[in-house]
This record gives C-alpha cells, structure tokens and sequence, in this order.
C-alpha cells in the first residue's frame, strides 16, 4: 500500500518526541507538509532539523505554543491557520495513587490530555469541512478502556479522547472528514523508558528488556507481550490519515498488542 499525502498539510500536537515525533517522521516521509509542535522554541527546533535530516525534501516547519492554554492553541492557529490533518497526540501521563491527586492535578490533566484536542478540532474542523477531506485522529490510550489503578485520572483522560473523537465524527457525518481514535499501549517512548530505566538499571538489564517485563507484569493480557516500537504505533496514525482511511471514521484503532481483550 502506497500511502501519499503529497498537497496535504499535516499538524502534530506535542510532536518534539515520542510518539507524536514518530508520526511527524512518518507523515512527512508520505509527503506531507509537517507542523511540529512543542513547548519551547528549543525542542521545535530540534525536532524539525531532526525530520529534515531524514527527509532533505520534506517540508517540516514548527510552532512553539502550550496547548494545555487557551492563548496557546491560539497561537498555534493563527501562526497555521489551515490543516489537512490534525493529529491530537499532546498527552501527558504519571502513576500516582487515587488518594493522592490533588484536584489541580485533575484539572491539569483534563487541560493537556482532552481541551487542548477540543480546541484545535474545533478550530481546524470547519476548514476541512470546507474543502470536503479532513484526518483528525485523538491518540487515546487502551488505559482508556482497562482503567488503570496506578493513574486513574489519566485513564479517565483517555476515555474522554474516545467519547469526543466519536461524537465529533458523528457531527461530522457525511462531510468527507473522518474522526479516529487511536489506542496505544505500552510503547518505548521516551517518557516510558525514563519510567522503566532505573528497574533496567538495577537489574542489569537493557531498558527494552525492562519494558517487557513491565509488560507481562502489569499488562499480563497483553498478546506480543512486550512493548510496541513509537514507529508501530505511528504506523497505524498515519495510516488512518491516508486517502485509504476514507470509510474508517467513528473508530477506535487499536495498535496496544492484544491487551484489550474483548472482540469489539
């Protein structure tokens, strides 16, 4: 399958690393005009050179804007005032007991994880609508679907991406724009090494290997039993935002590796 999205031009939230910089990577090598998107102007920077070294021909530019503000996903449209594709994969995760999350915790959570993809949808949907053919894809979580116990609040986060990436492609019915949820699961991200390294480390083992144990451990349901690559899961995003994609829309993409166990 050939994927080219050569004309279109793609925004990827929080994409200076992880998987969203997987995504900008595998966008911009479909032919995509790639935004990359961060919090500082440093990270931009460094996230943009890094695709250009990849591919000399893309065409990758950055914003530097907090989307968890309502002042930064302003500044985000008024810098990009028209996307092709909206990738909503700025997220933010941490394990912490239930009986110690402060309600500003909560609400930071809810600020990163969920309004700052209503926002941008919001603003980017109508354009789309406009012209017939939009991607707008929320990257939600399976913890979205197996709650887990040691970050309740970012699960209730991820199962909030579901609601609204199903509900907006509902309203968007018959439009040409498609709406899809996809939902990784473990994955060798950067926040997730930095999570798992120091077990690696007194272990004596590599942080892939501890990854794999975290897995069988916490994620027994878990069918390749160990974690995905950032390029697996950002081969499905990409994929769900092709001319291919047209009839998926409304849909919730799974690419966790079995740990979801029901049919549906």
């Amino acid at each position: 399958m050939l994927i080219d999205l050569t004309g279109k031009t793609a925004i990827v939230t929080g994409s200076t690393a992880g998987i969203g910089l997987a995504i900008a990577h595998g966008l911009a090598r479909s032919g995509a005009s790639v935004v990359v998107n961060g919090r500082t102007e440093a990270r931009v920077h460094t996230a943009v050179e890094e695709i250009r070294a990849a591919y000399p021909d893309a065409n990758v530019r950055g914003v530097a804007a907090d989307l968890a503000t309502a002042s930064g996903c302003e500044k985000l449209v008024n810098a990009e005032p028209h996307a092709d594709i909206l990738v909503n994969n700025l997220g933010i995760f941490e394990a912490v007991d239930f009986f110690e999350i402060p309600d500003d915790d909560w609400q930071r959570f809810f600020n990163v994880n969920v309004l700052s993809g209503v926002r941008v949808s919001r603003a980017y949907a109508p354009g789309m609508v406009e012209n017939g053919w939009g991607r707008i894809v929320f990257l939600s979580s399976e913890s979205g679907i197996n709650i887990p116990t040691e970050m309740i609040h970012y699960g209730f986060t991820k199962s909030a991406n579901l609601s609204v990436s199903r509900g907006l492609a509902k309203r968007l019915a018959g439009t040409g724009v498609t709406v899809n949820a996809v939902l990784p699961g473990p994955t060798l991200s950067e926040g997730v090494m930095a999570m798992i390294e120091p077990a690696a480390k007194k272990q004596g083992i590599s942080t892939e290997e501890a990854a794999s144990q975290f897995v069988k451990a916490k994620r027994p349901s878990s069918i390749i039993q160990r974690a995905a690559t950032t390029e697996e899961v950002a081969n499905m995003v990409v994929y769900v935002c092709s001319q291919q994609a047209s009839a998926t829309t409304g849909a919730a993409m799974r690419v966790e590796g079995g740990i979801v166990d029901t049919l549906t």
